[in-house]
């Protein structure tokens, strides 16, 4: 079993390549669907509440992520915080799944994990590869104005993150996704079957 890291910047397009990879037969997980599960869980909104104060939620139980993510965003040590609580949990859902996956790809399937802060917090070494999804910093923030978000809110993001080009030069893989989707889905079948090959 290959377990491959996919990773790229706000807006870059890691869920449209992750899925063309689910698609073709790879095992997937998405990261940030596990985060929000886990923004759910009492214990953790307890811990979240008692770090970051009543003023990031709805009355008494739901979460306002929205104001979460303009403080942790806005403030490193922050964020930070969030990490810490969150992080260590998102490891052990992955861990899960891949405990379910030895069974069901029989030790030779690709499983890709969308790790969005691959680099950033040093998780490279858990991975056997990883791919980096690129697209120009304008056609990212185009993208994520269409779909609502405001470009002072995406550059906040942006401006979290390593500067994708880092990201490049770290990467084993890279699909440019500045393009066509067609142009963006030759590329993933192309690293694929380097995968399988692996």
């Amino acid at each position: 079993m290959l377990i491959v890291a996919l990773t790229g910047n706000y807006g870059m397009g890691k869920t449209t390549v992750l899925e063309m990879f689910k698609d073709l037969g790879a095992a997937t997980l998405k990261t940030d669907e596990v985060v929000g599960e886990l923004l759910k869980d009492a214990a953790v909104l307890k811990t979240v509440r008692r770090e970051f104060g009543a003023g990031v939620f709805w009355g008494d139980k739901d979460l306002n992520r929205e104001k979460l993510s303009s403080i942790v965003f806005r403030d490193s040590a922050k964020r930070d915080v969030l990490e810490k609580i969150l992080h260590p949990l998102v490891f052990e859902k992955i861990e899960e799944f891949l405990k379910g996956m030895v069974n069901k790809v029989a030790g030779k399937g690709v499983v890709i994990i969308e790790i969005p802060l691959l680099f950033e917090k040093g998780y490279t070494e858990m991975f056997s590869k990883n791919i980096v999804v690129y697209a120009d910093e304008e056609t990212a923030l185009k993208r994520l104005q269409e779909s609502g978000i405001t470009r002072d809110n995406a550059m906040m993001r942006l401006n979290a993150q390593m500067p994708i080009k880092e990201k490049v030069k770290r990467a084993d893989f890279v699909i440019d996704n500045s393009g066509p989707l067609e142009h963006t889905r030759a590329q993933v079948i192309e690293i694929y079957h380097k995968l399988l090959e692996d």
